[in-house]
């Protein structure tokens, strides 16, 4: 790496080296405990296995140190094959957060208005994302029946009403009814400038953003309704059922409330179940 090699090439600074170095020292000691008395003996699977072991940045920070390594020793005719010729270099998401359950107490007392209570419920209980939200019709609320109906782009999500949403979805529409009879807006939240507007326009994501405390984010709400259901169930098709999310996602969340499952849940294992399922 100080461009003294086989082959000319820039001299990286000795502190990316150590760096490098302190990555690997876990790495190679794992593998003397094997018995792998040399790096010539490691191989490609012996390699994957040591990154998988990792999670996060430690994850790809380790494989980026050892493809190098590898890489390097290859240049300089040490090793006969690199076993890490064909590492894929992990993209390490940000997990979600949850949000503490204290704050999440206290929303519902601290909206001051029924629109306020019923953004809270649709984010922090149905897990909605707000442009979703702003979305919504009138029509797509089916209180007699106790559902709203989400429309996507290539498909429509149920959302089965509980008692309390049920309860706040009543409520705001009495208030909409009362404070604004002429609107023929045919969204169902609304506020003082789109209620009347002639272009009936639906509300604005920073609307619903004036419904919560200073601190807390919709997504925020969201991603903590997810992780708590993924935690208490660990079935990304019992999260791709109720919330209405992508297969991808559903994993993400599961593997972020259990991750010491991800390894039982393998994407392709995932399809293969779903054939069997009508969701």
């Amino acid at each position: 790496m100080r461009g003294a090699g086989r082959r000319a090439h820039q001299a990286r600074d000795y502190a990316m080296i150590r760096s490098y170095l302190n990555r690997m020292l876990p790495a190679v000691l794992e593998w003397s405990a094997l018995g792998i008395i040399s790096l010539r003996e490691v191989t490609l699977q012996q390699v994957s296995e040591i990154v998988s072991a990792r999670h996060g940045s430690a994850k790809k920070s380790l494989a980026v140190a050892l493809r190098s390594l590898f890489r390097a020793l290859r240049q300089e005719r040490v090793i006969f094959q690199n076993p890490a010729r064909n590492l894929v270099i992990p993209d390490p998401q940000r997990l979600p957060q949850p949000v503490p359950s204290d704050v999440l107490a206290r929303l519902l007392q601290q909206a001051r208005m029924e629109f306020g209570r019923l953004v809270i419920a649709l984010t922090a209980v149905h897990a909605l994302p707000g442009h979703e939200i702003c979305a919504l019709l009138t029509a797509d609320a089916d209180l007699s029946a106790g559902r709203l109906n989400i429309r996507r782009e290539f498909r429509s999500h149920t959302v089965f009403l509980e008692e309390l949403t049920h309860t706040l979805a009543s409520q705001w529409l009495i208030y909409r009814h009362r404070r604004w009879p002429a609107s023929a807006n045919p969204h169902l939240l609304v506020t003082q400038r789109t209620a009347l507007a002639p272009d009936d326009p639906p509300v604005s994501v920073g609307s619903l953003r004036l419904a919560l405390p200073a601190g807390i984010t919709l997504q925020q709400l969201r991603q903590d309704r997810i992780l708590d259901e993924a935690a208490s169930t660990a079935d990304p098709l019992h999260l791709i059922r109720l919330f209405g999310i992508t297969e991808t996602t559903a994993m993400r969340y599961v593997a972020a409330a259990h991750p010491e499952r991800t390894a039982e849940l393998p994407a392709r294992g995932l399809r293969g179940r779903r054939r069997g399922h009508t969701l």
